[in-house]
Protein backbone atom coordinates (compact mmCIF):
# COMPACT_ATOMS: atom_id res chain seq x y z
CA UNK A 1 0.00 0.00 0.00
CA UNK A 2 1.38 3.42 -0.93
CA UNK A 3 2.33 5.53 2.06
CA UNK A 4 0.91 8.69 0.55
CA UNK A 5 -1.52 9.06 -2.35
CA UNK A 6 -1.28 11.76 -4.98
CA UNK A 7 -4.37 13.52 -3.67
CA UNK A 8 -3.31 13.44 -0.02
CA UNK A 9 0.17 14.63 -0.99
CA UNK A 10 -1.22 17.62 -2.84
CA UNK A 11 -3.69 18.51 -0.11
CA UNK A 12 -0.91 18.56 2.46
CA UNK A 13 0.57 22.05 2.58
CA UNK A 14 4.30 22.50 2.73
CA UNK A 15 5.96 25.56 4.20
CA UNK A 16 9.15 24.53 2.43
CA UNK A 17 7.60 24.33 -1.03
CA UNK A 18 9.15 27.60 -2.17
CA UNK A 19 12.62 26.30 -1.40
CA UNK A 20 12.41 24.10 -4.46
CA UNK A 21 13.36 25.80 -7.69
CA UNK A 22 10.92 25.47 -10.58
CA UNK A 23 12.63 25.19 -13.98
CA UNK A 24 12.22 28.40 -15.97
CA UNK A 25 11.03 26.91 -19.25
CA UNK A 26 10.41 29.19 -22.20
CA UNK A 27 6.89 29.84 -23.51
CA UNK A 28 6.97 27.19 -26.29
CA UNK A 29 7.85 24.58 -23.69
CA UNK A 30 5.07 25.75 -21.36
CA UNK A 31 2.64 25.22 -24.23
CA UNK A 32 4.18 21.80 -24.83
CA UNK A 33 3.58 20.59 -21.26
CA UNK A 34 3.04 16.83 -21.44
CA UNK A 35 3.56 17.09 -25.22
CA UNK A 36 5.20 13.67 -25.30
CA UNK A 37 2.56 12.03 -23.13
CA UNK A 38 -0.79 10.87 -24.62
CA UNK A 39 -3.60 13.17 -23.51
CA UNK A 40 -5.93 10.41 -22.35
CA UNK A 41 -3.22 8.88 -20.14
CA UNK A 42 -2.54 11.95 -18.00
CA UNK A 43 -3.50 11.38 -14.39
CA UNK A 44 -2.34 14.67 -12.90
CA UNK A 45 -4.10 18.01 -13.14
CA UNK A 46 -1.99 21.04 -14.05
CA UNK A 47 -2.08 22.08 -10.39
CA UNK A 48 -0.97 18.63 -9.20
CA UNK A 49 1.75 18.50 -11.83
CA UNK A 50 3.10 21.93 -10.89
CA UNK A 51 3.08 21.15 -7.17
CA UNK A 52 4.89 17.87 -7.66
CA UNK A 53 7.41 19.58 -9.91
CA UNK A 54 8.28 21.92 -7.03
CA UNK A 55 8.82 19.07 -4.66
CA UNK A 56 10.93 16.77 -6.81
CA UNK A 57 13.09 19.10 -8.89
CA UNK A 58 15.97 19.26 -6.41
CA UNK A 59 16.15 15.52 -5.79
CA UNK A 60 15.84 14.93 -9.54
CA UNK A 61 18.76 17.24 -10.26
CA UNK A 62 20.75 15.54 -7.51
CA UNK A 63 20.04 12.17 -9.16
CA UNK A 64 21.15 13.52 -12.54
CA UNK A 65 24.40 14.75 -10.96
CA UNK A 66 24.92 11.37 -9.29
CA UNK A 67 24.84 9.80 -12.76
CA UNK A 68 27.70 12.15 -13.81
CA UNK A 69 25.44 13.85 -16.35
CA UNK A 70 26.12 17.53 -16.96
CA UNK A 71 23.13 18.22 -19.23
CA UNK A 72 19.95 19.84 -17.89
CA UNK A 73 17.34 17.07 -17.96
CA UNK A 74 14.59 18.99 -16.16
CA UNK A 75 12.48 19.05 -19.32
CA UNK A 76 12.28 15.25 -19.10
CA UNK A 77 11.15 15.46 -15.48
CA UNK A 78 8.29 17.61 -16.72
CA UNK A 79 7.38 15.69 -19.87
CA UNK A 80 8.38 12.11 -19.09
CA UNK A 81 9.17 11.13 -15.51
CA UNK A 82 6.28 12.84 -13.71
CA UNK A 83 3.57 11.60 -16.09
CA UNK A 84 5.17 8.14 -16.20
CA UNK A 85 5.29 8.00 -12.40
CA UNK A 86 1.63 8.99 -12.05
CA UNK A 87 0.72 6.44 -14.75
CA UNK A 88 2.49 3.69 -12.81
CA UNK A 89 0.80 4.74 -9.57
CA UNK A 90 -2.57 4.50 -11.30
CA UNK A 91 -1.62 1.15 -12.86
CA UNK A 92 -0.70 -0.16 -9.43
CA UNK A 93 -4.39 -0.03 -8.49
CA UNK A 94 -4.88 -3.04 -10.79
CA UNK A 95 -2.16 -5.11 -9.09
CA UNK A 96 -2.31 -7.16 -5.92
CA UNK A 97 0.95 -6.40 -4.13
CA UNK A 98 3.99 -4.61 -5.57
CA UNK A 99 3.82 -3.59 -9.22
CA UNK A 100 6.69 -5.17 -11.18
CA UNK A 101 8.01 -2.92 -13.95
CA UNK A 102 10.35 -4.28 -16.61
CA UNK A 103 12.60 -1.80 -18.42
CA UNK A 104 14.22 -3.11 -21.61
CA UNK A 105 16.83 -1.21 -23.57
CA UNK A 106 19.87 -1.97 -25.69
CA UNK A 107 23.38 -1.08 -24.64
CA UNK A 108 23.80 2.67 -24.35
CA UNK A 109 20.05 3.36 -24.40
CA UNK A 110 20.20 4.92 -20.94
CA UNK A 111 18.21 2.25 -19.08
CA UNK A 112 20.28 2.45 -15.90
CA UNK A 113 20.06 6.24 -15.85
CA UNK A 114 16.34 6.20 -16.66
CA UNK A 115 15.73 3.67 -13.89
CA UNK A 116 17.60 5.78 -11.34
CA UNK A 117 15.75 8.97 -12.31
CA UNK A 118 12.35 7.27 -12.30
CA UNK A 119 13.03 5.76 -8.86
CA UNK A 120 14.01 9.20 -7.57
CA UNK A 121 10.74 10.77 -8.77
CA UNK A 122 8.62 7.92 -7.40
CA UNK A 123 10.29 8.15 -4.00
CA UNK A 124 10.37 11.93 -3.65
CA UNK A 125 7.14 12.81 -5.43
CA UNK A 126 4.88 9.93 -4.43
CA UNK A 127 6.53 8.59 -1.25
CA UNK A 128 6.83 5.28 -3.07
CA UNK A 129 9.17 2.49 -1.96
CA UNK A 130 11.09 1.27 -5.02
CA UNK A 131 13.34 -1.78 -5.25
CA UNK A 132 15.61 -1.95 -8.31
CA UNK A 133 17.05 -5.19 -9.67
CA UNK A 134 19.24 -5.38 -12.76
CA UNK A 135 19.38 -8.55 -14.83
CA UNK A 136 23.15 -7.89 -14.94
CA UNK A 137 23.28 -8.60 -11.21
CA UNK A 138 22.02 -12.16 -11.52
CA UNK A 139 24.78 -13.40 -13.82
CA UNK A 140 26.10 -16.83 -13.02
CA UNK A 141 29.47 -16.87 -11.30
CA UNK A 142 32.60 -16.87 -13.44
CA UNK A 143 33.31 -20.46 -12.36
CA UNK A 144 29.84 -21.55 -13.52
CA UNK A 145 30.27 -19.81 -16.89
CA UNK A 146 33.73 -21.29 -17.38
CA UNK A 147 32.27 -24.72 -16.73
CA UNK A 148 29.57 -24.09 -19.36
CA UNK A 149 32.32 -22.93 -21.70
CA UNK A 150 34.08 -26.27 -21.33
CA UNK A 151 31.02 -28.52 -21.30
CA UNK A 152 28.46 -26.72 -23.49
CA UNK A 153 29.99 -24.00 -25.71
CA UNK A 154 33.02 -21.69 -25.38
CA UNK A 155 30.95 -18.56 -26.10
CA UNK A 156 29.01 -19.05 -22.85
CA UNK A 157 32.00 -17.85 -20.84
CA UNK A 158 31.09 -14.31 -21.95
CA UNK A 159 28.32 -12.93 -19.76
CA UNK A 160 25.24 -11.33 -21.26
CA UNK A 161 23.07 -13.67 -23.29
CA UNK A 162 20.39 -16.03 -21.99
CA UNK A 163 21.98 -19.07 -20.29
CA UNK A 164 24.54 -16.87 -18.49
CA UNK A 165 22.13 -15.82 -15.70
CA UNK A 166 20.96 -17.48 -12.51
CA UNK A 167 17.30 -17.02 -13.39
CA UNK A 168 16.09 -18.78 -10.26
CA UNK A 169 17.98 -16.21 -8.18
CA UNK A 170 16.07 -13.44 -9.94
CA UNK A 171 12.72 -15.18 -9.37
CA UNK A 172 13.52 -15.85 -5.72
CA UNK A 173 14.51 -12.22 -5.16
CA UNK A 174 11.29 -10.85 -6.66
CA UNK A 175 9.19 -13.31 -4.66
CA UNK A 176 11.08 -12.41 -1.47
CA UNK A 177 10.42 -8.72 -2.07
CA UNK A 178 6.74 -9.45 -2.63
CA UNK A 179 6.36 -11.41 0.59
CA UNK A 180 8.42 -9.39 3.07
CA UNK A 181 6.75 -7.69 6.01
CA UNK A 182 7.65 -4.39 7.64
CA UNK A 183 11.15 -4.59 9.08
CA UNK A 184 12.15 -7.72 7.18
CA UNK A 185 15.16 -7.46 4.87
CA UNK A 186 15.78 -8.77 1.34
CA UNK A 187 19.31 -8.88 -0.02
CA UNK A 188 19.50 -7.77 -3.66
CA UNK A 189 22.04 -9.65 -5.81
CA UNK A 190 25.11 -7.73 -6.96
CA UNK A 191 27.57 -8.56 -9.74
CA UNK A 192 31.09 -7.13 -9.76
CA UNK A 193 31.87 -6.41 -13.41
CA UNK A 194 35.44 -5.39 -12.62
CA UNK A 195 36.05 -8.94 -11.33
CA UNK A 196 33.60 -10.50 -13.81
CA UNK A 197 32.09 -12.41 -10.90
CA UNK A 198 29.24 -12.24 -8.43
CA UNK A 199 29.93 -10.10 -5.39
CA UNK A 200 30.09 -11.72 -1.98
CA UNK A 201 26.62 -12.01 -0.42
CA UNK A 202 27.72 -9.85 2.51
CA UNK A 203 28.22 -7.00 0.03
CA UNK A 204 24.75 -7.23 -1.54
CA UNK A 205 22.57 -4.18 -0.82
CA UNK A 206 19.62 -4.65 1.51
CA UNK A 207 15.99 -3.64 0.98
CA UNK A 208 13.80 -3.36 4.04
CA UNK A 209 10.11 -4.24 3.96
CA UNK A 210 7.79 -4.62 0.97
CA UNK A 211 8.30 -2.27 -2.01
CA UNK A 212 5.44 -0.51 -3.75
CA UNK A 213 7.19 -0.97 -7.10
CA UNK A 214 9.87 -3.45 -8.18
CA UNK A 215 11.92 -2.51 -11.24
CA UNK A 216 13.72 -5.20 -13.26
CA UNK A 217 15.94 -3.58 -15.88
CA UNK A 218 18.16 -5.11 -18.53
CA UNK A 219 19.00 -5.30 -22.20
CA UNK A 220 16.58 -8.13 -23.01
CA UNK A 221 14.05 -7.95 -20.14
CA UNK A 222 10.69 -9.13 -21.45
CA UNK A 223 12.14 -10.57 -24.68
CA UNK A 224 10.47 -13.44 -26.53
CA UNK A 225 12.48 -16.21 -28.22
CA UNK A 226 13.10 -16.21 -31.96
CA UNK A 227 11.46 -18.67 -34.32
CA UNK A 228 13.77 -21.67 -34.74
CA UNK A 229 13.66 -21.30 -38.52
CA UNK A 230 15.65 -18.04 -38.47
CA UNK A 231 18.58 -19.41 -36.45
CA UNK A 232 20.36 -21.20 -39.28
CA UNK A 233 22.20 -18.37 -41.02
CA UNK A 234 24.84 -16.43 -39.03
CA UNK A 235 24.24 -12.67 -38.76
CA UNK A 236 27.80 -11.55 -37.94
CA UNK A 237 31.39 -12.75 -38.01
CA UNK A 238 31.21 -14.02 -34.43
CA UNK A 239 28.42 -16.43 -35.32
CA UNK A 240 30.06 -17.31 -38.63
CA UNK A 241 33.50 -18.07 -37.19
CA UNK A 242 32.80 -19.21 -33.60
CA UNK A 243 29.33 -20.74 -33.90
CA UNK A 244 29.45 -22.13 -37.41
CA UNK A 245 27.07 -25.00 -36.61
CA UNK A 246 24.58 -22.70 -34.82
CA UNK A 247 24.75 -24.69 -31.60
CA UNK A 248 25.37 -21.68 -29.32
CA UNK A 249 22.56 -19.53 -30.72
CA UNK A 250 20.10 -22.41 -30.59
CA UNK A 251 20.98 -23.13 -26.96
CA UNK A 252 20.59 -19.46 -26.08
CA UNK A 253 17.17 -19.37 -27.77
CA UNK A 254 16.06 -22.53 -25.95
CA UNK A 255 17.05 -20.97 -22.63
CA UNK A 256 15.04 -17.87 -23.48
CA UNK A 257 12.02 -20.07 -24.16
CA UNK A 258 12.23 -21.67 -20.72
CA UNK A 259 13.18 -20.18 -17.34
CA UNK A 260 13.48 -16.60 -18.60
CA UNK A 261 9.80 -16.58 -19.58
CA UNK A 262 8.95 -17.69 -16.04
CA UNK A 263 10.88 -14.65 -14.78
CA UNK A 264 9.36 -12.26 -17.32
CA UNK A 265 5.84 -13.52 -16.57
CA UNK A 266 6.17 -11.66 -13.28
CA UNK A 267 6.20 -8.31 -15.07
CA UNK A 268 3.04 -6.21 -14.75
CA UNK A 269 4.32 -3.46 -17.09
CA UNK A 270 6.98 -3.59 -19.82
CA UNK A 271 8.70 -0.35 -20.87
CA UNK A 272 10.91 -0.41 -23.97
CA UNK A 273 13.64 2.16 -24.56
CA UNK A 274 13.81 1.79 -28.33
CA UNK A 275 17.05 2.82 -30.01
CA UNK A 276 17.05 3.74 -33.67
CA UNK A 277 19.06 0.78 -34.92
CA UNK A 278 21.67 -1.84 -34.13
CA UNK A 279 24.27 0.50 -35.63
CA UNK A 280 23.44 2.99 -32.87
CA UNK A 281 24.00 0.29 -30.23
CA UNK A 282 27.52 -0.33 -31.57
CA UNK A 283 28.24 3.42 -31.64
CA UNK A 284 27.03 4.05 -28.11
CA UNK A 285 28.81 1.03 -26.64
CA UNK A 286 32.08 2.24 -28.18
CA UNK A 287 31.38 5.65 -26.63
CA UNK A 288 30.88 4.04 -23.21
CA UNK A 289 34.27 2.38 -23.51
CA UNK A 290 35.97 5.64 -24.51
CA UNK A 291 34.47 7.30 -21.43
CA UNK A 292 35.75 4.42 -19.31
CA UNK A 293 39.22 4.89 -20.80
CA UNK A 294 39.19 8.57 -19.79
CA UNK A 295 38.04 7.63 -16.29
CA UNK A 296 40.79 5.05 -15.93
CA UNK A 297 43.39 7.56 -17.12
CA UNK A 298 42.29 10.26 -14.66
CA UNK A 299 41.05 8.31 -11.63
CA UNK A 300 43.60 6.31 -9.66
CA UNK A 301 40.87 4.18 -8.04
CA UNK A 302 39.67 3.08 -11.48
CA UNK A 303 43.00 1.92 -12.85
CA UNK A 304 42.28 -1.73 -12.13
CA UNK A 305 39.41 -1.62 -14.64
CA UNK A 306 40.19 -3.10 -18.04
CA UNK A 307 39.37 -1.02 -21.12
CA UNK A 308 38.48 -2.84 -24.33
CA UNK A 309 39.73 -1.88 -27.77
CA UNK A 310 37.25 -1.02 -30.53
CA UNK A 311 37.71 -4.50 -32.00
CA UNK A 312 37.06 -6.09 -28.61
CA UNK A 313 33.95 -3.93 -28.05
CA UNK A 314 32.55 -4.92 -31.43
CA UNK A 315 33.15 -8.60 -30.75
CA UNK A 316 31.51 -8.26 -27.33
CA UNK A 317 28.41 -6.59 -28.82
CA UNK A 318 28.13 -9.32 -31.46
CA UNK A 319 27.14 -11.68 -28.63
CA UNK A 320 24.10 -9.43 -28.09
CA UNK A 321 23.38 -8.54 -31.71
CA UNK A 322 20.96 -11.28 -32.74
CA UNK A 323 18.59 -10.87 -29.82
CA UNK A 324 18.85 -7.06 -29.88
CA UNK A 325 17.80 -6.98 -33.54
CA UNK A 326 14.93 -9.35 -32.73
CA UNK A 327 13.78 -7.11 -29.84
CA UNK A 328 13.87 -3.97 -32.00
CA UNK A 329 11.68 -5.75 -34.52
CA UNK A 330 9.09 -7.49 -32.35
CA UNK A 331 8.84 -5.70 -28.99
CA UNK A 332 7.70 -2.18 -30.03
CA UNK A 333 4.22 -3.44 -30.93
CA UNK A 334 3.60 -5.29 -27.66
CA UNK A 335 5.46 -3.42 -24.89
CA UNK A 336 3.07 -1.50 -22.65
CA UNK A 337 5.04 1.74 -23.15
CA UNK A 338 7.63 2.59 -25.82
CA UNK A 339 10.10 5.47 -25.57
CA UNK A 340 11.83 6.31 -28.85
CA UNK A 341 15.38 7.24 -27.80
CA UNK A 342 17.15 10.10 -29.58
CA UNK A 343 20.84 10.83 -30.13
CA UNK A 344 21.14 12.33 -26.63
CA UNK A 345 20.02 9.00 -25.08
CA UNK A 346 16.75 10.63 -23.97
CA UNK A 347 13.11 10.01 -24.98
CA UNK A 348 12.03 11.79 -28.17
CA UNK A 349 8.48 10.40 -28.16
CA UNK A 350 6.19 8.20 -26.07
CA UNK A 351 3.73 5.57 -27.23
CA UNK A 352 1.40 3.64 -24.92
CA UNK A 353 0.26 0.38 -26.48
CA UNK A 354 -1.85 -0.67 -23.51
CA UNK A 355 -3.55 2.42 -22.11
CA UNK A 356 -5.26 2.45 -18.75
CA UNK A 357 -9.03 2.54 -19.16
CA UNK A 358 -11.12 5.20 -17.53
Amino acid sequence: MLLLSIESFLLTGSEDAERFRIPQFDQPHRQALYSMWPTNQRFLSEKQHAELLKNVIQSFEDSVAAQNIEADLSVYLDQVYLPLSSWLIRKKDDVDGPLVLGICGGQGSGKSTSTALLASVLKQGFDCKVAVLSIDDIYKTRAEREQMGREVHPLLVTRGVPMTHDVELGIQTIEALRSQSTGEVTRLPLFDKARDDRAQRADWPEFEGTPDIIVLEGWFVGALPEDDTVLGAPINVLERDEDSDGRWRRQVNEALKADYQVLFDRLDVLLLLKVESMKKVFTWRRLQERKLALKVASDRESRDLRVMTKKEVDRFIMHYERLTRHILQEMPSRADIVFEIDDTHNPASVRINRPIAG
